[in-house]
């Protein structure tokens, strides 16, 4: 599983020019899944996103959590995330899951934060989407829970 995890002071996504997911600060979470990820992938992924001491303390050090700032988090499927391009230049993705089981293994990532007590909003798995942010830093985090990265 990987992500791309953006500090936002404020994020959304449309389809089809309507607002399906908007927050203010707080995280943008752009969801790859894996063919051979599994729940345990999913499990490290939520407790490696929502740990994440990213935001700024009193003391204007990275050292406070999403959670711990009162932040809200916008989860954006991205099977892109899975593009090798090693070979030529048309992304090849083999290693992306089938939708049926990218959809599922990302619910989960979805419920598991929402357990968290983390307010939660998604894009619409599947769909042509636009995402507009405004990057925070700009702070960006790459995260594999294969640990390539």
């Amino acid at each position: 599983m990987r992500a791309v995890v953006q500090r936002v002071s404020e994020a959304r996504v449309e389809v089809d020019g309507r607002i399906v997911g908007s927050i203010e600060r707080g995280l943008l979470v752009l969801l790859g899944i894996g063919k051979d990820d599994t729940e345990r992938d999913c499990e490290w992924m939520v407790d490696k996103v929502s740990g994440l001491r990213i935001f700024e303390d009193e003391g204007g050090k990275m050292n406070l959590s999403v959670g711990d700032v009162g932040g809200a988090i916008l989860v954006v499927s991205q099977f892109t995330l899975y593009g090798d391009c090693r070979r030529g230049k048309r992304p090849s993705f083999t290693d992306a899951a089938p939708p049926e089981k990218g959809k599922e293994l990302y619910d989960l990532f979805v419920e598991l934060l929402r357990r968290k007590g983390i307010r939660v909003e998604t894009g619409v798995f599947g769909a042509h989407m636009n995402v507009h942010l405004v990057n925070d830093g700009p702070v960006t985090i790459l995260l594999d829970s294969s640990k390539l990265f």
